[in-house]
């Protein structure tokens, strides 16, 4: 995630912020400019009517907005609403569908968390073009989400199904999550890491399954006709093959063809989100095998960086963000080593992404 600068004062914010520190404006990230932007009150309007904050470079006709139910209600979300849009929901809070009993225990605060993330897997996708900022009012794009807790005899199992993206809300606790990433030998375990992967599956059924790509996509990945289920058992009962590393960019990505799509998919959107984020910081890095300092490319600045350039400097980045973490005695950030095959892959997605669908003849 890029940082972003207030445009009333200049001073640095973060994508979460709601008040600029420095000069007090209040901020809204405006959606269909992807921007953290300064607002106040719309002289002559209606109370809870805003609008951006009057500039001398800034000129046109206004347009005005609401908050986000989310904040008005909950304090939980910092998108702006266009004024006329019926849905007192942003394009991201649309999106949920259930939630777990919010008066209960710590679900606001675990609510809370997930949104953050998902407002951040919103803003990557709508940068590659994957969701849409200019919808019709009201509706929403992208996957459907339902955070809900476990029940007496009934847990709750993260995954996707039909557009419907489920997460456990206990993943939002930090013990619980590193408890569960301990338990299954898992190197990396996070509420967006989560996200990602869901909504790769998502996109599998967009991108893939619907955009006539099934043959290509078999000839990297495999057969997804194997069961899914039984495919699943079988990861779990023995675990990933020897050699693993080889092949995939993580251990559960061997267990079927679509956590391979999932897994590679979840890894391309870290990859583009840290060299925006490193980007936004003017980082240089020395590419390996050139002794020349280059600067970190930012991935949505050209309609299709090339993807060579963003694997060269992907590695040396991940290289300083895991050395920082050692420096501070954490684990590494990024722990994976990503090999020819990997990289394959990722490819794979990135041109997917970056291309139109074409027809599969044999699909």
């Amino acid at each position: 995630m890029r940082t972003f600068r207030c445009d009333h004062c200049g001073h640095a914010l973060f994508f979460e912020n709601v008040q600029c520190l420095h000069c007090g404006s209040d901020l809204a990230f405006l959606a269909h400019r992807l921007a953290l932007c300064s607002i106040e009150p719309a002289p002559g309007k209606p109370a809870g009517c805003w609008q951006r904050k009057s500039s001398s470079r800034r000129s046109g006709a206004k347009r005005f907005y609401r908050l986000c139910a989310n904040h008005t209600a909950h304090q939980a979300c910092n998108f702006a609403v266009p004024v006329d849009d019926p849905n007192e929901l942003c394009v991201s809070c649309r999106q949920t569908r259930l939630l777990p009993d919010l008066t209960l225990g710590d679900n606001h605060q675990r609510w809370y968390r997930i949104e953050v993330a998902k407002r951040r897997l919103f803003y990557t996708l709508a940068k590659l073009r994957l969701a849409s900022v200019d919808i019709p009012s009201g509706l929403s794009d992208g996957p459907i989400f339902e955070f809900l807790a476990d029940q007496p005899g009934q847990a709750v199992i993260t995954g996707h199904v039909n557009g419907v993206i489920t997460l456990n809300i206990a993943e939002a606790d930090d013990a619980e999550r590193v408890r569960r990433r301990v338990e299954l030998r898992e190197p990396y375990r996070t509420l967006l890491g989560h996200l990602r992967h869901e909504s790769g599956h998502y996109y599998w059924d967009k991108l893939i399954r619907d955009g006539g790509r099934l043959e290509s996509f078999r000839e990297i990945f495999g057969d997804e006709s194997v069961l899914y289920r039984e495919a699943l058992d079988t990861y779990y009962r023995s675990g990933a093959p020897a050699g693993w590393q080889d092949n995939y960019v993580s251990a559960y990505a061997t267990a079927h063809p679509w956590e391979d799509w999932a897994e590679t998919w979840a890894h391309y959107l870290h990859m583009v989100d840290l060299l925006e984020t490193a980007s936004s910081y003017n980082t240089k890095v020395v590419v390996p095998g050139d002794d020349n300092e280059e600067e970190v490319t930012n991935p949505f600045e050209t309609d299709k960086a090339e993807f060579t350039q963003l694997v060269d400097q992907w590695v040396p980045l991940t290289l300083l963000v895991n050395s920082l973490n050692r420096s501070l005695g954490q684990d590494d950030a990024y722990p994976f080593a990503l090999s020819a095959h990997a990289l394959e892959k990722l490819k794979y997605v990135h041109d997917v992404i970056h291309a139109p669908p074409q027809p599969d003849s044999r699909a």
